[in-house]
């Protein structure tokens, strides 16, 4: 049964041009016919995924730095009586670095959160401006300073592979970020999603994106500077001191299951996938006819969230448990993976095997994707 739940707040002042998420911008929000919608889908949600106290809470979006704090107090006291708390429950809020939002940091702790973070995106006030960013870099600096002074786990993110972006340039703002002395940070390559704004300035060709050599030198850094710092990665992109990895997201990387609340969320529970209304008002008309804002509800066949599985446990640097995996979705390994293409990636670096564990080697992390797709059997993706 489920032990994470993860909350999403829609809203945000704008929308930045790289993202794809589902964020929307909204001249009004109703703060009271939003609790009572967000706590009536999380009881609905917790009848059928509870039975286990929660080891973690994540609060997504969106910008959840713009809720209220009371609401975030409120739902986390649901939360508690619904399923309970772990001991060491870790609740985490994403939490934009303006003034505003940092101002309510101290009411977010006391609110219960005990894991903030904060989207940096970049310590560069050119690069924050191409990326339309609301806040400054000092902004950004005195958030992550004062999150350290209020929150027993901090991380923030970077994005970098950014266009014409040296490696003299990355390697001296990386090093300003590992200066903070946080326990984890998120450190993203630039990707231009379809249907974002960056997307269409890249079709007309408003800036060029940066090659896939540079792009990969840059990756290379960031390895080699997040491991000096005792910050090795453990996911492609989420480096962290030993035991402070995000708990929350090893979740969905160990393909464990989760509840998702609000708009647009999916969640996993007893082998079913769920997905809640992605619009804002349509997910609020859904909760008020049903009493929750499923959108979909499906089972999920053993061969499709083997390949699921597969895909997720591979991003982690501890690799993926095959013996563990055939005995879950009753495939015997080689219906998992294609053995021949283990082989010859293993034979060139790319992956290695230990007992029963397959894992990435990291000299085969920048190309993930291309050994993802050679990796997962095709019997198993065509069952």
């Amino acid at each position: 049964m489920a032990r994470a739940l993860y909350i999403h707040w829609p809203f945000c002042l704008k929308k930045c041009p790289y993202c794809d998420f589902n964020s929307h911008v909204r001249s009004d929000v109703d703060e009271a016919l939003w609790k009572d919608a967000l706590l009536a889908d999380m009881r609905h949600e917790a009848g059928l995924a509870g039975g286990e106290s929660l080891t973690s809470i994540f609060f997504g979006g969106g910008t959840p730095s713009l809720m209220p704090e009371p609401l975030v107090a409120a739902l986390l006291a649901e939360a508690e009586r619904l399923w309970g708390f772990d001991p060491d429950i870790e609740i985490t809020l994403e939490a934009n670095p303006t003034s505003f939002e940092r101002a309510k940091f101290a009411g977010f702790r006391a609110a219960g959160v005990n894991r903030v973070s904060v989207g940096v995106q970049s310590l560069r006030q050119e690069a924050l401006h191409f990326l339309g960013r609301e806040h400054s870099v000092d902004g950004a600096k005195a958030a992550v300073g004062e999150a350290l002074e209020l929150f027993e786990r901090v991380t923030f993110d970077l994005i970098y592979a950014r266009p014409s972006q040296t490696e003299a340039e990355w390697e001296a703002e990386l090093a300003e970020a590992l200066a903070f002395g946080t326990d984890h940070l998120s450190l993203y390559q630039l990707t231009i999603e379809p249907g974002t704004r960056f997307a269409t300035d890249v079709r007309q060709r408003a800036f060029t994106p940066l090659e896939d050599d540079p792009a990969a030198d840059l990756f290379e850094l960031t390895q080699a500077m997040t491991r000096g710092a005792g910050m090795p990665a453990y996911e492609t992109s989420n480096h962290a001191r030993p035991g402070q990895e995000s708990r929350h997201n090893l979740t969905y990387w160990r393909y464990q299951d989760y509840a998702g609340i609000g708009p647009g969320a999916h969640g996993r529970r007893g082998g079913m996938a769920t997905q809640r209304h992605k619009k804002p008002e349509n997910w609020l008309s859904a909760v008020a006819r049903n009493g929750h804002g499923l959108h979909e509800e499906r089972a999920l066949v053993a061969s499709e969230a083997a390949s699921e599985a597969l895909l997720m446990g591979l991003r982690l640097a501890e690799g993926v448990d095959l013996a563990a995996l055939s005995a879950r979705f009753k495939r015997t390994p080689d219906q998992l993976v294609d053995t021949d293409a283990a082989t010859r990636l293993g034979a060139m670096g790319l992956v290695e095997t230990d007992g029963a564990v397959l894992r990435v080697t990291p000299a085969g992390r920048p190309v993930l994707d291309a050994i993802l797709a050679e990796i997962v059997s095709d019997a198993l993706v065509a069952a």
